[in-house]
């Protein structure tokens, strides 16, 4: 059997590890472990000896047709007389962190959505590589994660980052930026020690910092204050898009993201419903109230671009909120709202407003009950306001009616 993609998927586990060879090339073989993990091997003889050599696992980017050409490239090191085990050994014990993450991207984040991975290499670049990039992998000590997290959270990565042709970010670190941080970094080490590059994850058991819970609503007329703000920069001359996207996310509750990649496609007017392929949790149907369902109505779509919340450059390039937000906040006298709060707000009002947890998790597309939780001392408490009706209806029939 050639090992093709087609034959390689359609090969069912077993109850013990098999291997499968391939009738082409010959050394080349798939090893199909009882759990349904499928890894591609090379098996050769090298000095005399039987020896085989591990290629991947199968999926990306060890496709069928890749772990054939690399089966090629070892045998050809093998008729001349090289080791590949020697050079996997010594490009294992001299990898710096900063090569070891691409092969981390390239492996581990298969799988993994494209805003995720290019958020973890925001990351990457502008706390790990400055502080740890240089490193070898085999060297990092439980004490220089600690000191890492330390450096990060007190700002010893701040800088200015240069985005895009007028776009700049400002690194601040911070003890949230340091929590991340070594989320990921224990991940990339615990992939470490899956493929052999080092015995432990001196990660792991690093103390992260309590964060304080920021849960910001707005009162009425706060509220207020925001709507003629947004008013006000439409008049001033604002991104009409912009301005838009903000009053979406109050209106729905959804992540700035996913207001922000929402395309014209994902709409269904008649059921007033957008249908998001790749929000955080998955896909996830977004329920639209009629009045985010006017505002979409009443926005011209941009030629060539996909996007309701089109940038000026149109395409797929999603609008920058962070100016525009600035100027309305400020002019609201809200310069400690961030535009995520609007998020909680539209959790708050709904379950204060009587809506069940398990509803607002599903307009908010929490994945997890425990995420909606956070706003349950909102809600309305069903016990007093059982022991008010009895009381009423007790007192009433006694006689005793106190005065409201």
């Amino acid at each position: 059997m050639k090992l093709t993609k087609r034959n390689v998927d359609k090969i069912i586990p077993g109850e013990k590890d098999a291997f499968h060879w391939d009738d082409e090339l010959k050394g080349l073989g798939l090893k199909v472990t009882a759990a349904g993990k499928k890894i591609f091997v090379l098996q050769s003889r090298l000095n005399g000896s039987l020896k085989r050599f591990t290629i991947g696992t199968y999926g990306a980017p060890w496709t069928a047709d890749a772990a054939r050409e690399e089966a090629k490239r070892l045998l050809g090191e093998i008729v001349s007389g090289y080791d590949p085990h020697e050079e996997k050994r010594s490009r294992r014990h001299d990898i710096t962190i900063n090569e070891f993450a691409e092969l981390y991207w390239e492996i581990a984040c298969a799988h993994k959505k494209p805003l995720t991975v290019t958020n973890e290499k925001g990351l990457m670049k502008r706390h790990i590589a400055p502080l740890f990039g240089k490193m070898k992998v085999k060297e990092i000590r439980r004490a220089d994660v600690q000191k890492f997290v330390n450096d990060v959270a007190t700002g010893k990565t701040a800088a200015k980052v240069k985005t895009k042709a007028r776009g700049l970010a400002r690194v601040t670190g911070g003890k949230g930026s340091a929590n991340r941080t070594l989320g990921l970094l224990s991940s990339m080490l615990s992939f470490a020690v899956e493929h052999e590059y080092r015995t432990d994850n001196p990660a792991l058991g690093t103390k992260q910092f309590k964060l304080k819970q920021h849960d910001r609503y707005l009162n009425p007329q706060e509220l207020e204050r925001l709507g003629r703000a947004l008013d006000a920069a439409e008049e001033r001359g604002a991104s009409l898009f912009a301005v838009a996207a903000i009053r979406f996310i109050a209106m729905t509750g959804c992540r700035k993201n996913e207001a922000l990649t929402l395309q014209w496609s994902w709409i269904d007017f008649d059921h007033s419903i957008a249908k998001l392929p790749d929000s955080k949790t998955g896909q996830k149907v977004m329920h639209l109230g009629a009045a985010a369902v006017e505002l979409i109505k009443s926005l011209p779509r941009m030629v060539g671009s996909p996007l309701i919340f089109s940038s000026a450059s149109g395409g797929e390039t999603p609008i920058s909120l962070f100016k525009v937000w600035n100027e309305i906040r400020a002019d609201a006298d809200l310069e400690d709202l961030r535009i995520h709060d609007l998020r909680h707000n539209f959790a708050s009002l709904a379950v204060s407003s009587g809506q069940s947890l398990y509803l607002v998790g599903k307009l908010l597309g929490h994945s997890q009950a425990q995420t909606t939780q956070r706003y349950a001392h909102l809600a309305p408490d069903p016990l007093r306001e059982a022991a008010n009706n009895v009381a009423d209806m007790i007192g009433k029939n006694m006689g005793y009616e106190k005065e409201k």
